[in-house]
C-alpha cells in the first residue's frame, strides 16, 4: 500500500467518482443514445490515476485539523475531474497519441469517427469531441465540489484561482514550443503554474481554507508545496525522456517527439556545443523521430550535464519542501503524510 492509500483514501475516491458518474451518466444519455461514448470515455479515464491531487486536498484539510469524513472525499475528488480536463486538453495541445497506456481521448473519438465512416476528418471530430469532453469535466468538478457541502466563499476563490492559473500556465507552455527560445526560468514559471500551484499549493489551501485554517497554514502549506510542485513536474520532464512505458503510459521520448520545451531541455542547450545544439533543435519536435534518434538526443542530455543538473535541482527543491514541514502549525499525522508524499511525488513511487 502506498502513502495515498492511508485511511483508504484511493478506494473512497474510487467510490465517489463512481457515484458521481453513476447519478450523472444517465443524464447525458438520456439527451440521445450517440452520447454513450462520451460516459464510456469520462468513466474509463477516472477508473485509474495516482489521486495526488485529491490526497493535497484531503491532508490539507486534515493537516489544519479538519475531520475525516465522506464530504471531504467527495470534495477532493472532485480534483480528479479538473485533472480530468486538463490532461484531455492537454493531449489535444500535444498532438499526444497515449494516455495511460491507452489512446489518448481525441485519438479515441477520431478512431470512432474512422470506423462508423462519417463525413469530415476524423482527426478534426476526434479534436472537438475531446474539446468538449474536457470542458464538460471541469464543469462537473465544480459542480462535485459544491456538492459537498464543504465549499466555503474563501474556498471558492481558492478554486477559482487554481482554475485561472492552470489555463495561463498551459498557454505559457503552449508559448515555449513556438518561440523556441525558452530559458530555464521561463521553463520553472510554466512548471509552476502549470504543475506545482494546481498539482500541490492549490489542492493543499483549498482543503486548508475549507477546514478554516488561519493564514499561517496557508503559508506553510506554500513553503511546502512551491518548490515540492517544481520538483514534481522536473522529475516528469526527466521521465518524459526517459521513462519506461509501462511505468509513464507514453512512447518511450514522447516530450522529444512533442517538441516539449522543458527545463531539462534549456539545460541542455545552454551546455551544448554548436554540434549538440544544431542537433537538438533540428530533432525536438519531429514527430516521426525514431528510436535511434529519440536515443541520440538522450545522449545529449546526459552528455551536456542537464540531466544531472535537473537531479540536482529535484534534490534541492526537495530538500527545501521537507525543510519546511518542520515548523507548519499542521497535525503531526499530516507533516508524516505530507514528507512521505514529498518524497513519492519526486521518486514517483506512487
Amino acid at each position: 500500500m502506498g502513502v495515498l492509500d492511508r485511511d483508504d483514501l484511493r478506494a473512497r475516491v474510487q467510490k465517489a467518482l463512481d457515484g458521481f458518474l453513476a447519478d450523472h451518466q444517465p443524464r447525458l444519455q438520456a439527451m440521445g443514445e450517440e452520447l454513450q461514448p462520451m460516459t464510456e470515455a469520462v468513466a474509463e479515464f477516472l477508473s485509474g490515476g495516482k489521486r495526488l491531487r485529491p490526497g493535497f486536498c484531503f491532508w490539507g484539510y486534515r493537516g489544519a485539523g479538519g475531520p475525516d469524513s465522506d464530504e471531504l472525499v467527495v470534495a477532493a475528488a472532485s480534483l480528479e475531474l479538473f485533472q480530468a480536463c486538463a490532461i484531455i486538453h492537454d493531449d489535444v495541445m500535444d498532438g499526444s497519441d497515449t494516455r495511460r497506456g491507452r489512446p489518448a481521448v481525441h485519438r479515441r473519438f477520431a478512431a470512432l469517427h474512422a470506423d462508423q465512416g462519417w463525413n469530415g476528418t476524423a482527426a478534426t471530430f476526434g479534436a472537438g469531441a475531446a474539446i468538449l469532453l474536457g470542458d464538460l469535466c471541469l464543469a462537473w468538478s465544480d459542480e462535485m465540489l459544491v456538492s459537498s457541502g464543504l465549499l466555503t466563499s474563501a474556498a471558492r476563490r481558492v478554486f477559482d484561482d487554481m482554475r485561472a492559473e492552470l489555463m495561463a500556465g498551459q498557454y505559457l507552455d503552449l508559448l515555449e514550443q513556438v518561440r523556441g527560445d525558452g530559458t530555464v526560468e521561463s521553463a520553472l514559471r510554466v512548471a509552476r503554474f502549470k504543475s506545482a500551484k494546481y498539482t500541490i499549493v492549490e489542492p493543499l489551501h483549498l482543503g486548508a481554507t475549507m477546514a478554516g485554517a488561519p493564514a499561517e497554514v496557508l503559508a506553510a502549506y506554500s513553503a511546502y508545496g512551491m518548490p515540492l510542485g517544481e520538483a514534481f513536474q522536473l522529475r516528469d520532464d526527466v521521465l518524459g525522456v526517459f521513462g519506461d512505458p509501462d511505468v509513464t503510459g507514453k512512447p518511450a521520448g514522447d516530450d522529444l517527439r512533442e517538441g516539449k520545451r522543458t527545463a531539462l531541455v534549456a539545460l541542455a542547450l545552454e551546455g551544448a556545443t554548436p554540434a549538440q545544439a544544431d542537433l537538438v533543435r533540428r530533432h525536438l519536435g519531429d514527430p516521426a523521430l525514431d528510436a535511434a534518434a529519440v536515443a541520440t538526443l538522450r545522449q545529449v542530455l546526459v552528455d551536456t550535464g542537464a540531466v544531472a543538473r535537473v537531479e540536482e535541482l529535484i534534490t534541492a527543491r526537495t530538500t527545501e519542501a521537507l525543510a519546511a514541514l518542520e515548523p507548519a502549525p499542521v497535525t503531526p499525522e499530516a507533516v508524516e503524510v505530507l514528507r512521505e508524499l514529498a518524497v513519492a511525488a519526486t521518486t514517483r513511487s506512487l
